[in-house]
């Protein structure tokens, strides 16, 4: 039973950081989700003083449907997919993780793919309690399922290959066994049953399912689900003073005192112009050019959409005479 004691990593960890590093910087785009479930995750289980306070343990949070129904215990039903057993089993769910993640969220966007991981662990959590409150009902299954403890994100995890792989009609490699990419996640289901023990069959099989409910309702649903909707404005909120703050330094670019453009990017901007001659761009309200001295032409526009070879460029002697004298003053 975990004492809610600070975790020191045995070597793997360190090995899933470096692969989490090499993944974000091969990727055009960094998801920030799925960093987020990770460093989540990861924190959980080590536990570093200043949020192992705040943290309960493992013990208050296996999830459990005796005691979830008997007591009403949402921190169980809600918390035990971010808890794991031991170093090994966090790193194999978030390498996991780190490849679902990354490609649903490219696809889909930050804010629905924030959305879908919210609702699978609910749909998943809540079959899994309600096939093991059917087992008991029926077939008299206490101590196997209605008793069983469990924790992992491994539910969800199975929910989001059924999503990754719903459209796929390739074939896939599952511990050896070529089987239909679409059929991937029940093949692994059935033979992570039979040759790893101590896995929660209903956990798994719970995440399956509400794969399928989640494909199966947001085929019947369209436009963009209320959770997108609220994750999209928590996110537009939050990034909102960055986006003030690039908007403020954009304007004090085009109102600043310019910069020197080369050759080969000569295009004229509100508020300035481009000096034909040495290509510095300067405020609109000046007529000759800060930097050389040269006159602005007459349609309030430099020459600087004219080719090198189109306008009368000084020569180089010129220009730097020009220059000497208009900063020698």
């Amino acid at each position: 039973m975990e004492t809610g004691r600070r975790r020191v990593s045995r070597g793997m960890l360190p090995l899933l950081a470096l692969h989490a590093a090499n993944e974000y910087y091969r990727a055009g785009w960094k998801p920030p989700v799925t960093a987020g479930l990770l460093a989540a995750n990861t924190l959980i289980y080590l536990r570093p003083s200043f949020i192992n306070s705040m943290l309960p343990t493992i013990d208050k949070v296996w999830f459990n449907p005796h005691l979830i129904l008997k007591h009403k215990d949402l921190k169980r039903f809600l918390l035990s997919p971010f808890y794991h057993i031991d170093e090994a089993h966090l790193v194999y769910n978030m390498m996991s993780l780190l490849w679902k993640g990354i490609q649903l969220e490219t696809s889909m966007g930050s804010a629905e793919f924030a959305s879908m991981v919210a609702t699978l662990l609910g749909m998943s959590q809540g079959i899994t309690l309600l096939l093991a409150k059917s087992l008991l009902l029926f077939f008299d299954y206490e101590r196997a399922y209605y008793s069983q403890y469990a924790v992992g994100f491994s539910g969800v995890l199975f929910a989001m290959k059924v999503v990754l792989n719903s459209q796929s009609a390739d074939y896939t490699y599952v511990h050896g066994l070529i089987v239909p990419t679409r059929h991937a996640a029940w093949v692994e289901l059935i033979l992570i049953q039979m040759f790893v023990p101590g896995v929660s069959f209903l956990g798994h099989l719970g995440g399956i399912l509400a794969g399928m409910l989640y494909l199966r309702l947001k085929g019947t649903y369209s436009g963009s689900d209320p959770l997108t909707i609220l994750f999209k404005g928590l996110a537009d909120a939050l990034s909102w003073p960055l986006r003030f703050a690039q908007g403020l330094f954009r304007r004090w670019r085009i109102s600043g005192r310019g910069t020197v453009g080369g050759r080969q990017t000569r295009r004229s901007t509100s508020g300035v112009w481009r000096c034909w001659s040495c290509t510095y761009d300067n405020p609109g309200g000046l007529s000759i050019c800060e930097m050389c001295g040269t006159a602005r032409n007459g349609n309030g526009l430099s020459s600087s959409l004219q080719w090198p070879h189109q306008s009368h460029e000084l020569p180089l002697d010129e220009l730097r005479r020009r220059r000497l004298e208009r900063f020698g003053r």
